[in-house]
């Protein structure tokens, strides 16, 4: 479609407020059943806008540090740069994305709690100097490689979740964390605040109590042995709705007064990730293959009644693609047969697969859907959320595209709000899209 391109040059395009997000859907579909049927993405950046809006209005002052392996397509980390958001990196490739958008690298911060040493130096070329640290080794590769790091202590949150273990893991004890600012005074390397994480699937509100009370006791320590502290970094854990935040940050806030008052002067932040770019993005995938499977249903006397098939379908994307986070985590989002069917067609027990039709590559074991065809399209809603950073290793399928857009109203609301920059700009389609009777026409 004229005036768009893949994300590696992204544009923007600009919805007529005639056109709906499904309206832009359904005219990829089109287009992609003409030239190849590839598996696409589409994104919706004003519902980025509207969260950090909905962020700023919940969550007074806790400043969003992007979490930047949850989606990394430029148009995400270009949004949300004009929105003032700081980045938090796990690797070289990150640093270097967030580096070119000329953004401070005071709002920058590595980590990732294994660092190569040779990724280090890097940061410490571009001048991005706060980074996590939670074992006296890591301590010692840091201070060999960056002299002028700037150290948040990541401390282990204890009995939490079913996460326990993973978050024992990662993170210190508060009984190892005195010898460890021992150690980095030694060293002369600076520690300047505290990090922990809680995790979104925590139902325990006394998580941030203790975790919290932890950070206040590790200040303490700091700053008994000198160290002058002034960051507090909460973490993640918000997956995206809007009542988890506002309970999060109704546990978080009377927390954060009692032990880290605003007139401490304590900058507080936290990473956010999924919460921003989830809703963001839709994938639509084509049927490559189909497959039934014929069962035999008996009545209670043993008599053969009839049979009920069951369908197996195979799509041109999945777990070694666009669905790598379901190797690790289970679907959030329930599957949309495109196609128009009637209100009463028959429902059939379904399963989806991805392209490699291995065991590991189902990403839909039971569902209930109408007949498909192969070449007919299913959508899920809510991909936004650690879907863009991985690349198939189908080469016959490849990677999909992704087209960005926005609505004239958001992008209206951008410029009210003075959050705009020249890249952006730059980024902005010239031909918007008006929706007709069965296709989109350009105008200048």
């Amino acid at each position: 479609m004229k005036g768009f391109i893949e994300d590696a040059n992204y544009s923007i395009c600009l919805l007529d407020d005639t056109a709906t997000p499904r309206d832009a859907i359904d005219n990829y579909i089109m287009e992609h059943t003409l030239t190849g049927e590839n598996a696409f993405f589409v994104a919706d950046l004003g519902k980025i806008v509207k969260k950090h809006i909905e962020w700023q209005n919940t969550m007074g002052r806790i400043k969003p540090f992007y979490t930047v392996r949850c989606n990394s397509s430029p148009a995400v980390l270009e949004i949300l740069s004009a929105l003032g958001i700081g980045f938090s990196c796990a690797n070289k490739n990150e640093m270097t994305l967030v580096y070119d958008l000329g953004i401070s690298m005071d709002n920058v911060v590595y980590a990732n709690p294994c660092k190569q040493a040779s990724q280090i130096k890097h940061a410490a070329k571009i001048g991005v100097t706060m980074m996590t640290c939670d074992n006296e080794t890591e301590l010692k590769k840091i201070a060999r490689n960056h002299p002028y790091a700037k150290l948040l202590l990541h401390i282990a949150t204890e009995g939490i979740s079913e996460d326990e273990e993973m978050n024992m893991m990662i993170g210190s004890t508060l009984k190892n964390c005195r010898h460890l600012l021992e150690c980095a005074k030694e060293l002369n390397v600076q520690v300047v605040g505290v990090k922990f994480h809680v995790s979104s699937s925590s139902k325990d509100p006394q998580a941030y109590m203790h975790a919290l009370s932890d950070a206040r006791c590790v200040y303490d320590m700091a700053e008994e042995l000198g160290f002058r502290m002034n960051i507090l970094d909460i973490g993640g854990g918000f997956s995206g709705g809007e009542f988890q935040l506002e309970e999060r940050y109704h546990i978080i806030s009377p927390l954060l007064d009692a032990y880290f008052p605003e007139e401490a002067g304590v900058r507080v932040i936290a990473e956010p990730g999924s919460y921003y770019v989830s809703s963001a993005f839709t994938l639509a995938v084509n049927i490559i293959a189909k497959k039934v499977v014929e069962y035999d249903h008996l009545s209670s006397g043993g008599k053969q009644t009839s049979n009920h098939p069951t369908f197996i379908y195979c799509m041109n994307d999945g777990v070694y693609g666009s669905f790598a986070s379901k190797l690790s985590d289970n679907l959030h989002t329930a599957p949309t047969v495109h196609k128009k069917h009637k209100p009463d067609e028959p429902l059939f027990t379904s399963s989806l697969l991805g392209p490699s039709y291995d065991e590991l590559d189902v990403i839909v074991d039971h569902c209930l859907l109408p007949e498909l065809n192969i070449g007919d399209w299913i959508v899920f809603e809510n991909m936004g959320s650690g879907t863009l950073n991985e690349q198939s290793v189908f080469t016959d399928f490849g990677k999909p595209s992704l087209y960005n857009f926005m609505s004239f109203n958001d992008w209206y609301e951008i410029q009210d709000a003075g959050i705009t920059s020249e890249t952006l700009m730059k980024s902005l389609c010239v031909p918007c899209f008006q929706f007709g009777e069965d296709h989109f026409s350009t105008t200048a």
